[in-house]
């Protein structure tokens, strides 16, 4: 039994060494407070999982993101608009973003890219605030946090012909094992949440059996694609150790191994050890 759909998935055992969730959003989980903040941290700190990237999808989710940073060492941020909010984006816009994007807790511009599933903003404008935000990751010499859905092919040939930041991540990855080579290949890190413990989702589970370790994160993206066996049920930042331990069981690797691994990827993509001195 795994419960009622409202209901949040149980708490799992703790891991054997902490990770880091890669991408969530606490405000989308009902953070609004410090204090709010502070629970949710201490729910996935009980997992293991001791630090958060909580990332934005427009400019009053990147201002809260940027502030939320600076109330608990165990979060930092991320900042951009959304691409299916790109409808319009314009100076005000940018200029926003781009004054957060300095704040030495935010750690990422994203999530930035191309969605092809909706259709809330043409692809035309999509694409044109995508080229601006890898701009952005380029002059702060951040990391750039990729959304990838339906679209995968332009999402690669904006950063062929823009030029790729330092650091790329494919976050919620989704693609097969061909694509994940072509990441790979360009230095990019593929990131992976709940959708990749889903049983049906076989080439998806190739490419996560196969990413090298060097270039692997895990994360959330909650409250949204909580991880089997938990489908559907709201998620939350502990949620990551559920998709952590079907990974390490997945690529037939020890478990606290693997959370070391990714725990050292996030440090290093994200620089969190010197962002925590701020």
């Amino acid at each position: 039994m795994t419960g009622r759909r409202g209901e949040r998935p149980p708490a799992p055992e703790p891991l054997p060494a902490p990770v880091v969730d890669a991408h969530t959003h606490l405000d989308a989980c009902g953070a609004k407070t410090p204090r709010d903040v502070a629970v949710l941290l201490d729910r996935a700190n009980a997992a293991g999982v001791d630090r958060v990237i909580t990332v934005a999808d427009d400019l009053e989710a990147a201002r809260w993101a940027a502030e939320a940073a600076t109330w608990d060492d165990r979060v930092f941020a991320a900042v951009a608009l959304h691409p299916t909010r790109t409808t319009g984006f314009g100076e005000h816009e940018r200029a926003v973003l781009a004054e957060l994007a300095g704040h030495p807790r935010v750690v990422a511009i994203g999530e930035t890219g191309l969605d092809y599933y909706w259709d809330h903003a043409s692809p035309e404008d999509q694409r044109a605030a995508f080229r601006w935000h890898v701009g952005l990751a380029k002059d702060t010499g951040k990391p750039l946090m990729i959304h990838d859905r339906e679209a995968h092919e332009d999402v690669l040939r904006v950063l062929d012909e823009e030029g790729a930041p330092a650091e790329v991540v494919f976050h919620c990855f989704s693609g097969d094992l061909d694509f994940a080579r072509r990441c790979v290949e360009r230095g990019f890190t593929l990131s992976f949440a709940g959708p990749a413990t889903f049983r049906n989702a076989h080439a998806l589970r190739e490419a996560a059996r196969w990413t090298p370790e060097e270039r692997l994160l895990v994360e959330t993206d909650a409250p949204f694609l909580t991880p089997h066996p938990y489908r559907g049920h709201p998620n939350e930042p502990y949620c990551a150790n559920y998709t952590l331990r079907d990974l390490a069981t997945l690529r037939e690797v020890d478990l606290a191994e693997l959370a070391s691994a990714i725990t050292r990827n996030a440090e290093r993509i994200f620089g969190l050890r010197d962002a925590a001195q701020h």
